[in-house]
């Protein structure tokens, strides 16, 4: 039986390739470094190699290094301070002066030994990128191959997003999603904790967001709407403080920030069923918290100061379990129509002064800004905080395409982009085909279209640009039930994140990503227990060809080690059909035509959808009109 590693200390073993044309072979490393040298001959590793560092600090990142080496390759090395001599790999925090950038690093592999400079978090993404250059297990040789690497991000935000109000995952899997986060150099966890369907973090001056706000009574079936159509379960729970802390805890020694968002005004249903008062009107309520999606009318009242109490308190102990520099506070999808018809909201907008409904949402940013401010941090929210004047100091996540982070930038606001129109909404499908995928909110986000994403819009001046300070992936999660699923849907477009995030574009190359480097990073997260979508084969695509033969040639896998197979049957194929390994020519009778499927399975079985080409021996339509 193969055997399994934890995820941590088995994923990021990625082999090298070789070009055609080249006879040195190149690191498959994702994302593509700065500056990458490949040198002569290979570093072994042996049983008298030992793990050097220079401080505390260095020691906590070779210790992390020492226990994948222990666990991926059955090799116990030992960690000392400051050794010498050959057959060294090297933590060295002493050397990194000449490195600007603090997530900047230098790895220098040679016959004689590694070293690894960088501070902090600049080291521990070199000892990433070692990882991946180290061979997938023992059997496979003790081998790096020489290289000399310079890097540094292009982004000092680098996100990736997880909904568990829709649907909540255990915290072993939320470390898991971390360690994807690590692993290709993302350094922020966005953690989305509240919505309508569900309140998933313990507040204890409110027990009812734990007791009540946290459970639906039952859960919608795939997209119905009608009555019955849903699964008469109760659905839900919530993240304790201490478990929170712990995730922060696992996140900061992997030098990632988690970033809680506690939506507010709008999506506040479950919030609302558990405390109504915090309502609109005289006698607010009942709620209920939603057991479908969507966006709903009840919000919290802007007019009543209870409400401010309320987020006050939340935010307070909020803000003493993630210590991070910024709390999200939503902001987005905020339906008007209860503060229109409200007393107490439009006794607010007189009593301010405000234009109308657009501007009480501003004040309600602008007043959660000023307090979260006053506690020391900064607030995020998603971009149509923009709506009705922006709170002085906020940063926007602009989500409904770059329209939004342009008008942010040009005011002089930070802008983290994660934009659908990118591709960056990972919930979305993965193909054009809706038959060949899970089921999903609609849209779609193919790996290319998320690797061709440039988060920086080129319609801003050079000043306005570096207020682009990040770039982030969402998954939210109505369709998303599973870790699994979740597997399934950021894989492999989190390679592509990874790239755009922290590559220069002028160094991006989506031939060399997409053909080499990616199918090597999946055949080595194959062997794990993760849970991949595999891309259709490489070298062809839906289409339709007007032909009376045509060759099928130069197919790729995109699974290294996968295999390809075929019908031409307009039957699905199987591994019990003819296995692609030559050129497959097609010869197709007048008047008629064939049709040529193939798919992609990996070594676990796991398999593509089949690309679809039809051959049709006849005139095309446009000829035909001629």
């Amino acid at each position: 039986m193969k055997k399994i590693y934890s995820f941590l200390l088995a994923m990021w073993c990625l082999v090298t390739y070789a070009l055609a044309q080249e006879t040195t072979p190149v690191p498959a490393i994702i994302p593509a470094p700065d500056v990458l040298q490949v040198g002569d001959g290979n570093f072994t590793l042996s049983a008298a190699t030992r793990i050097a560092y220079d401080s505390d600090a260095d020691r906590e990142i070779a210790v992390f290094f020492q226990a994948y080496v222990r666990e991926a390759l059955q090799l116990d090395l030992p960690v000392q301070p400051n050794a010498t001599g050959a057959s060294v790999i090297h933590f060295a925090s002493k050397k990194a002066g000449d490195i600007t950038n603090p997530e900047g690093y230098e790895l220098v592999v040679s016959p004689g030994g590694i070293a690894l400079h960088g501070k902090g978090a600049g080291l521990f993404y070199a000892m990433q990128t070692l990882i991946q250059l180290l061979p997938s297990d023992a059997e496979a040789g003790l081998m790096v191959p020489a290289v000399t690497i310079r890097d540094a991000p292009r982004y000092a935000y680098r996100g990736l997003h997880l909904d568990v109000g829709r649907h909540m995952f255990p915290i072993s899997f939320i470390k898991k999603y971390i360690d994807f986060i690590a692993a290709y150099k993302l350094n922020t966890f966005h953690w989305h904790l509240t919505d309508d369907q569900g309140w998933r973090i313990e507040i204890k001056k409110y027990p009812k967001l734990a007791e009540v706000a946290a459970f639906r009574d039952q859960t919608l079936i795939g997209r119905n709407r009608r009555p019955g159509m849903y699964d008469g379960a109760r659905y839900g729970g919530f993240y304790t403080q201490e478990e929170a802390r712990e995730v922060v805890a696992y996140a900061a020694a992997r030098y990632v920030t988690v970033i809680p968002e506690i939506e507010l005004p709008g999506h506040a249903q479950a919030a609302l069923t558990a405390y109504p008062h915090l309502g609109c009107g005289e006698n607010p309520g009942p709620y209920h918290v939603a057991q479908h999606w969507g966006v709903f009318e009840e919000v919290f009242c802007a007019g009543k100061e209870e409400t401010f109490t309320f987020l006050e308190d939340v935010l307070d102990e909020v803000i003493a379990i993630f210590p991070s520099a910024y709390i999200h506070i939503g902001g987005d999808e905020c339906p008007k129509d209860r503060w229109e018809t409200c007393p107490y909201c439009q006794k607010r907008i007189k009593d301010e002064g405000l234009a109308d409904e657009h501007e009480l949402q501003s004040y309600v940013i602008h007043r959660i800004e000023k307090y979260v401010n006053s506690k020391g941090r900064r607030i995020i929210g998603w971009d149509e905080i923009l709506e009705g004047g922006l709170a002085p100091d906020a940063t926007v996540m602009s989500w409904r395409g770059e329209a939004g982070g342009i008008d942010a930038a040009k005011l002089g606001h930070d802008v983290i982009m994660t934009a659908n129109s990118y591709g960056l909404y990972f919930d979305h499908k993965q193909g054009p085909d809706v038959n060949r995928e899970p089921l999903n909110i609609g849209g779609l986000s193919t790996l290319q279209k998320v690797y061709s994403a440039d988060p920086t819009p080129q319609a801003l001046s050079a000043a306005e640009k570096k207020h682009i300070i990040g770039v982030q992936a969402n998954v939210w999660t109505e369709y998303i039930e599973t870790p699994n699923k979740v597997e399934f849907t950021i894989f492999p477009r989190l390679f592509a994140l990874s790239e755009i995030a922290w590559t220069d574009p002028a160094k991006k190359n989506w031939q060399d990503f997409s053909t080499l480097r990616v199918p090597a990073h999946l055949a080595r997260l194959d062997r794990t227990e993760t849970v991949y979508r595999v891309p259709e084969v490489l070298g062809l695509q839906d289409t339709v060809i007007y032909a009376s033969e045509h060759t099928f040639n130069q197919l790729r896998s995109s699974v290294a080690g996968g295999k390809i197979y075929y019908t031409i049957d307009n039957f699905d194929p199987s591994d019990t059909d003819l296995e692609y390994r030559e050129a497959v020519k097609v010869v197709v009778p007048p008047g008629e035509e064939r049709v040529f499927k193939a798919t992609v399975i990996a070594p676990s079985g796991r398999r593509s959808n089949y690309v679809r080409a039809v051959i049709v021996n006849s005139k095309r339509p446009d000829m035909a009109m001629n």
